[in-house]
């Protein structure tokens, strides 16, 4: 009788085991989606100066005119040693196209925000590396 109670009871508990467990597996799951959004959430609220890395590109808004940015960029590329693949500019926007000794595609693209700040967006790769990003970003403020 006493087993059976005992089984009776882990039969009961077993549906809210089960939801709990499901419940913490869905949110150990959207934890990465979640915390990507609140990173870029974060670099937005945090306005020129800020930075942050989202699925492989690192971001971040300088303050400064838009062809003195350009300029350092290709400065910073320069200092890098990059390859030069190609380059796209209006008066809006820029890609530069880049790539390392050891032929790691590099992509840059700037941005117009306004007369005096400039959105910077670097991706090495397709999946991103963000040491090297950290890296160019740094070339380009030291040229600025």
């Amino acid at each position: 009788m006493r087993n059976h109670h005992v089984m009776s009871h882990s039969t009961e508990s077993f549906p809210r085991l089960l939801l709990t467990r499901l419940s913490l597996f869905l949110a150990l799951g959207l934890l990465p989606i979640l915390s990507g959004c609140v990173v870029a959430a974060a670099g937005v609220a945090a306005g020129a100066g800020a930075i942050a890395y989202v699925q492989g590109e690192l971001e971040s808004t300088l303050d400064q005119n838009y062809d003195k940015t350009l300029d350092a960029t290709r400065a910073g590329l320069k200092d890098l040693e990059f390859a030069k693949v190609s380059e796209k500019k209006d008066a809006l926007e820029a890609e530069l196209i880049y790539r390392t000794a050891l032929d790691k595609k590099v992509t840059i693209k700037l941005i117009k925000i306004t007369e005096k700040t400039t959105k910077v967006k670097i991706r090495i790769d397709l999946l991103g590396d963000k040491a090297i990003s950290l890296m160019v970003l740094e070339k380009i403020k030291a040229n600025l």
